[in-house]
């Protein structure tokens, strides 16, 4: 399921990036790269008032990166994206407005607020270990032995 991101509204939920900082859709960008790599999703991030508006060199295969022209916002981009994706139930739309989720949740799009996002990237949920999978680790005297001389036997 792809993302769609509004870039400053999900900037402004982040205790570690600033609507301030010069670089804040660059740094927000990276740490999407890194969502995308450890979730195997991609992901659409739309920015509010770029020149001249469209797709962003910062955009990669897993990341693109799209901003609303001088004439526009980021919330009109999306709802105007989210009336046109042929298959829109396979889309989780990020957004803080009211309008863009309501437009997304018509199309029966999954919908999560910058704040949940925003926890999502900060506390991502551990992997699933199978318990049986665990239970098979098997260690020779000598392995243990090492690793206590490594670690200490405390």
């Amino acid at each position: 399921m792809p993302y769609m991101i509004d870039g400053h509204n999900l900037i402004g939920q982040l205790s570690d990036i600033s609507l301030d900082d010069p670089n804040d859709e660059a740094l927000l960008v990276q740490k999407l790269i890194g969502f995308a790599a450890r979730t195997g999703k991609q992901c659409v991030v739309i920015f509010d008032h770029g020149l001249p508006g469209g797709s962003s060199r910062m955009s990669t295969r897993a990341v693109q990166v799209v901003f609303a022209s001088m004439r526009s916002t980021a919330d009109r981009v999306m709802i105007e994206r989210i009336r046109k994706i042929p298959d829109p139930t396979g889309w989780m739309i990020v957004s803080s407005d009211e309008e863009v989720r309501e437009t997304a949740r018509k199309r029966r799009m999954g919908v999560l607020t910058s704040t949940e996002f925003a926890d999502l990237l900060t506390n991502p949920p551990r992997p699933k270990v199978d318990a049986g999978e665990a239970a098979d680790v098997q260690l020779s005297d000598a392995e243990v032995d090492e690793w206590l001389s490594l670690f200490g036997d405390e």
